[in-house]
């Protein structure tokens, strides 16, 4: 082989390990810089990395949901027990007979949110005092309502007399 051949020859082992110096010190960077990143997502003391504490964050996010999908049917049948409950209520106080004052005499209605319930009436006189209940379904009663008891109805449903 003659000189000429040579030098071609060295010249391109020269140009390839220089192109293979530059990959390297390429890839020397591109690995410092995901030592750096790495770092970030590992703890400084080694106990938890980043990527752990997301792991551990999205667990919990999750049993959120499923405590908050608790409280929601929680939520619901308390919604509809209390609209089941006896809640609308109102008194009304009245003398019943002319001739004894105090307005000792009352008609109490409890009732839902549906109108169902009852209606408590105490009639004092002075030798006794008689006390009646009657019910209401849907707002409407089953034995006739005095005034005094339409008028605790109507109370206690939110209406005015």
């Amino acid at each position: 082989m003659d000189s000429g051949a040579l030098s071609v020859i060295a010249l391109a082992g020269v140009v390839i390990g220089v192109v293979g110096l530059v990959v390297a010190v390429i890839a020397l960077v591109r690995l410092s810089h995901l030592r750096r990143s790495l770092v970030l997502l590992e703890a400084a003391d080694g106990r938890e990395t980043f990527v752990g504490v997301v792991a551990r964050s999205v667990e919990q996010f999750h049993e959120l949901r499923r405590d908050v999908a608790d409280l929601d049917r929680v939520l619901t049948k308390t919604r509809h027990d209390v609209a089941e409950s006896l809640r609308h209520v109102s008194v009304i106080r009245y003398d019943a007979l002319g001739d004894l004052g105090g307005r000792y005499s009352f008609s109490a209605a409890l009732l839902d949110d549906a109108g169902d319930g009852l209606v408590l009436t105490s009639i004092h006189g002075r030798a006794e005092t008689r006390t009646y209940l009657k019910g209401l379904t849907g707002g409407k009663p089953d034995i006739e309502l005095s005034p005094e008891e339409m008028k605790a109805v109507e109370l206690a449903r939110g209406a005015r007399p």
